[in-house]
């Protein structure tokens, strides 16, 4: 970061999406973390306001620590009424007993011995496809043609559904997740609007169509023996005896579909853009592809593809000299925490041979670390093995947008030309 970079304290503002929208934040986050790192942020109404912590080392004690910050209160930015949580609930939002015996009903086909096993081989086809239809134009649009197709396949893949409904499925999670940027929804979480479907995860009323799309799946495939992750979850009985109710299929199955693409699908273009602003770790990929694995981590906490997830506090904690009240906000930036200059040397710049990159982005060592991560490394560890031999050149052939979002660090239109090995 230069001096032109830099953000007074007094001006720091992490509600506003406009600056996530304009790859604006990480003066803020620097200035948090040199000044600030733990912060009190203000919010319009109706939301109270929020603490962010952003340094690695106070994120990562918060996201260990269930019992003090818990996810039962949600875990973004949203305030949910008391009365509409139970309806809204997902994994993502219990804790303890509950919480693992969801995660076990799937962790298994997630497995790095199961991927391995069972999908590296199917996984590798699909990438291939993907990247000989992207690369028979000289320009196209990176975010379409590469991050966003590939991680739609596996997941239809692993649903089990029709490769010809992948195109509504991408629509969906940018809707979900995109419920911020008018580019992605018609109904915005910060629209009076979005009350009417407070009920309802993301506030939209998109998110019925994908609960009818899952539950018809489930109805057909009960009693089956089917092994992708709609029949897991129609037929097996969490560990805890306690049947999934029609509404916690209806959230997990949401979860899937949105967890499923977006995260490794920003992963990938972020990862991909940070290589091309710095060619000299492009070039070091493409002259020694073996370094692809070993910088897997790397390109990983550089992408940070999820800004922040929230907790909230269920008693009174200090920390750095304050008081994190009962029943407050906590919000883990995660993508902060990926550039702590006390953890990472030069953390701006990518190094795809920095050593033990223990980074932050799937959540290290907390009860909810995401279940997708291997599926995620996979995936992104593919996706650059076969791209990156392939390419003679590429380079930027136009402006990139990104996702107006404070929640997911997205790229929207990400145009390239390149240049093919013969």
């Amino acid at each position: 970061m230069t001096d032109q970079d830099r953000v007074e304290l007094k001006d720091v503002d992490l509600s506003d999406l406009d600056r996530f929208r304009d790859n604006r934040a990480w003066a803020q986050f620097d200035t948090l973390r040199r000044e600030d790192p733990l912060h009190w942020n203000p919010e319009p109404a109706p939301n109270s306001g929020f603490w962010s912590v952003t340094r690695y080392a106070d994120i990562w004690a918060v996201d260990k620590d269930s019992e003090t910050f818990t996810s039962e209160k949600f875990v973004n930015l949203e305030e949910v009424d008391d009365d509409l949580m139970d309806i809204r609930r997902s994994i993502l939002e219990t804790d303890g007993q509950r919480h693992l015996a969801m995660r076990q009903l799937v962790a298994r086909e997630f497995s790095p011995r199961n991927l391995m096993k069972n999908y590296e081989g199917i996984l590798r086809e699909l990438t291939r496809r993907t990247v000989d239809e992207a690369l028979r134009e000289p320009e196209f649009d990176f975010v379409s043609k590469i991050s966003a197709d590939f991680p739609i396949q596996v997941l239809a893949r692993l649903l089990d559904v029709p490769m010809s409904d992948t195109g509504q499925l991408i629509a969906w999670g940018n809707e979900m997740v995109g419920n911020t940027d008018p580019d992605y929804t018609r109904h915005r979480l910060d629209s009076p609007e979005s009350e009417k479907y407070k009920h309802l995860p993301f506030r939209s009323p998109t998110t019925q169509d994908v609960f009818d799309y899952g539950r018809a799946l489930r109805d057909r495939r009960r009693g089956g023996d089917g092994k992708d992750l709609v029949s897991l979850l129609a037929n097996k009985m969490p560990a805890d005896g306690i049947p999934l109710s029609d509404r916690d299929f209806d959230n997990y199955f949401l979860l899937l579909v949105v967890a499923g693409n977006e995260t490794t699908r920003h992963a990938i273009s972020n990862a991909m853009l940070g290589l091309l602003r710095q060619p000299d770790q492009l070039r070091a990929l493409r002259s020694d592809p073996a370094l692809i694995g070993t910088g897997l981590e790397e390109l990983l906490r550089w992408a940070s593809p999820v800004y922040h997830f929230r907790r909230t506090a269920t008693r009174d904690v200090e920390m750095h000299g304050k008081t994190i009240r009962e029943g407050d906000k906590v919000v883990m930036w995660f993508a902060s925490g990926n550039r702590d200059e006390s953890r990472f040397a030069d953390p701006y710049s990518i190094d795809v041979t920095r050593a033990n990159v223990d980074h932050l982005t799937f959540g290290k060592g907390s009860p909810h670390l995401c279940m997708g991560n291997g599926l995620a490394r996979m995936e992104i560890r593919l996706m650059f093995e076969e791209l990156l031999p392939r390419l003679l050149d590429i380079d930027l052939a136009g402006d990139v947008t990104r996702v107006r979002s404070n929640f997911v660090n997205g790229i929207k239109k990400f145009p390239v030309k390149v240049a093919v090995r013969g």
